[in-house]
């Protein structure tokens, strides 16, 4: 059984999820990014693919991406809500930062595209339901490789993103609590004579 305020110890979020994380987080951003830069959702991968997957063929223009940080506000709000017996909710907002390599012969033409409609507000409502905005994106840098003989074009693009975080834990309400109050014996005369002074 997990902990809550009347047991003590370390308390856990009541659900797991959301906020996304891990694999689920990736996949909201591969969809944007292939949503966006008009690759197939197939050839837009993370940067840490199963064993044994093969590239695309060097004619397709593909992507990598990973998450490459994830930055909390140093204040998170901490609220109690009353309802029931009780939770504590914890807002806090991040700043996430993804790393889009583009892979082929059009892979500018792909990177620009990511980068600019970033900025179209259409684009931006799948990540709205999930809490998340665009923030910006940085230079779109060359990083050309040559394997095999060959030249692989290459451009990096850097694409940022703030997202709302919301965690409830098991804080109940207090119901009673035990009470001591002392009072010191004041005359009326005391208080005025100290109000004079």
């Amino acid at each position: 059984m997990a902990n809550n305020s009347a047991t003590g110890g370390y308390l856990l979020p009541l659900l797991v999820s959301p906020p996304l994380e891990d694999a689920e987080l990736e996949a909201v951003f591969q969809g944007y990014i292939a949503g966006v830069s008009g690759l197939p959702s197939n050839l837009v991968r993370t940067r840490w693919p199963a064993a044994g997957a093969e590239p695309p063929a060097p004619d397709q223009t593909w992507c990598l991406m990973d998450i490459r940080s994830q930055a909390a506000d140093a204040a998170p709000a901490v609220t109690h809500d009353p309802a029931g017996e009780g939770t504590d909710s914890l807002v806090r907002h991040e700043s996430i930062e993804v790393l889009c390599s583009m892979i082929g012969p059009r892979a500018l033409r792909h990177a620009a595209q990511l980068r600019d409609g970033s900025a179209v507000p259409q684009n931006r409502e799948a990540l709205q339901a999930q809490d998340m905005a665009v923030t910006g994106a940085g230079p779109i840098q060359a990083r050309h490789e040559q394997v095999n003989q060959q030249w692989i074009r290459q451009y990096d693009i850097s694409l940022r993103f703030a997202r709302r975080v919301k965690r409830v834990y098991p804080v109940l309400n207090l119901l009673s609590a035990p009470v001591t109050t002392h009072a010191a014996s004041v005359s009326s005369t005391d208080f005025v004579n100290h109000l004079a002074d």
